[in-house]
């Protein structure tokens, strides 16, 4: 679980962070989640986008991509969303956990 000032500090970073996945038509499919795992393995910190025809709301589609990922809902705006995941063996983000 995230601290205020661990999730303030991780907005920070994701305010500069390219969205690099979007839920569609097709909503969350398996291969989005294996997709959205492997980022957040290698990033830590990622950014996703929700479009209109998806039938899913950003706060949704976040908690049903945290859920089965295993990571948190770091911060929802709007239509986007951002998602973090330590990855223990390799730290790439020092927000002092």
């Amino acid at each position: 679980m995230l601290t205020s000032k661990q999730r303030a500090a991780l907005r920070g970073i994701a305010s500069t962070t390219e969205t690099i996945f979007q839920v569609g038509k097709g909503g969350i499919a398996d291969a989005l989640v294996q997709q959205t795992a492997d980022a957040l393995r290698k990033r830590e910190l990622i950014k996703l986008r929700v479009l209109d025809n998806s039938g899913y709301t950003a706060r949704e589609a976040a908690e049903e991509l945290a859920e089965k990922t295993d990571s948190e809902v770091v911060q929802v705006i709007g239509s986007r969303f951002v998602l973090f995941k330590r990855n223990p063996k390799e730290p790439v983000i020092d927000i002092k956990l």
